[in-house]
């Protein structure tokens, strides 16, 4: 038997360094801050390190899984949305409510920035986000994501058009979006500053970019650590603090106009995932649990229940402004 301070498959262990340069500043080594799985899909049996970088102090997942392996770690549900049973129908009418949140906030830019071109809605899932612009009376809107499953849904329940691939390669002519949103993407990339650019490139002068990540300097990071909801190992490359955001935001030529760390979509629901992950009903189909439709639906009720006591926390260290999530709008500078 090991010691307590040997980690398992190898690992370095708890405060050590890691020797590969970050991939933000090209510093090494980095702390490792603990050990984590996935608690959330269980998609692997993998140990992974959250470390933090020495020098510009990011936080990001060691080791970064090879692109096929990333793959493998999006469950093949992931992206759809069912609504076969009651309970279903209910989890996404209850997606939909709390995600009016990113509505105001993308709606409000777009009124103060006055442009009048594309929208794009990078990482756009399963196009809830794009029928609700569409159903706001939004013309020139499109999603893009990597998964063509994702895109592809998107496109089937949205009824807006969806392309497959990546930001830098969008088929977008320059200056021609109005607003770019990246809700919960950032961090699931390998090169953020990469995408940035490109966000930066195709946006008109004064357009607008939105983004929308979990937050490491968030209470709850802080309470659950390897448990927090939001590392979701090894799906999310890097964890950003708001200045790691502002400084990558600053280099790739934006200037930041407003944030907030609050959503209704994720900060109470996310606290209710890290104190009971197996009760979180889209873990559950995504793992196949097997349970009778009447186990099935006290669990969800236990889950909604817990989502509720979780509010006055997620409002409370979001007026601190260390909520689990943060969103800011920043503008295009010429």
């Amino acid at each position: 038997m090991g010691s307590e301070s040997t980690p398992p498959n190898g690992q370095p262990p708890l405060g050590a360094g890691v020797t590969e340069p970050c991939p933000a500043c090209g510093g090494a080594p980095a702390q490792v801050l603990f050990s984590a799985t996935d608690r959330i899909f269980a998609t692997t049996g993998k140990v992974f390190q959250i470390v933090e970088c020495r020098q510009c102090r990011l936080i990001r997942l060691h080791p970064q899984p090879t692109p096929r392996e990333l793959r493998d770690y999006y469950p093949a549900e992931y992206w759809v949305e069912p609504e076969t049973t009651v309970t279903d129908k209910l989890e996404v009418f209850y997606r939909r409510l709390v995600l009016r949140d990113h509505l105001r906030f993308v709606e409000r830019a777009l009124a103060e920035s006055g442009e009048a071109g594309l929208v794009v809605d990078v990482g756009c899932g399963s196009g809830a986000f794009l029928k609700m612009l569409k159903d706001r009376g939004r013309k020139n809107i499109v999603g893009i994501d990597w998964a063509l499953d994702a895109a592809s849904a998107a496109t089937f329940r949205s009824g807006v058009p969806a392309v497959c691939g990546t930001l830098s390669r969008a088929p977008f002519a320059p200056e021609s979006c109005a607003a770019i949103t990246m809700f919960n993407v950032l961090e699931h990339l390998y090169e953020p500053p990469r995408y940035l650019e490109a966000a930066h490139e195709l946006l008109a002068p004064d357009g607008r970019l939105i983004v929308h990540v979990p937050n490491a300097a968030s209470w709850e990071f802080l309470l659950f650590g390897e448990r927090w909801s939001g590392l979701e190992v090894p799906r999310r490359l890097f964890h950003f603090r708001r200045r790691d955001l502002e400084t990558l935001l600053a280099d790739a030529g934006f200037e930041i106009l407003r944030y907030k760390h609050f959503s209704w979509k994720d900060n109470p629901q996310g606290m209710a995932i890290s104190l009971a992950p197996l009760l979180d009903p889209t873990g559950r189909r995504l793992r196949r649990v097997r349970e009778s439709p009447r186990v099935r639906l006290w669990k969800d009720m236990a889950f909604l229940a817990l989502v509720a006591l979780c509010v006055p926390f997620a409002v409370l260290e979001a007026a601190c402004h260390a909520g689990s999530t943060v969103m800011i709008e920043a503008r295009k500078k010429s």
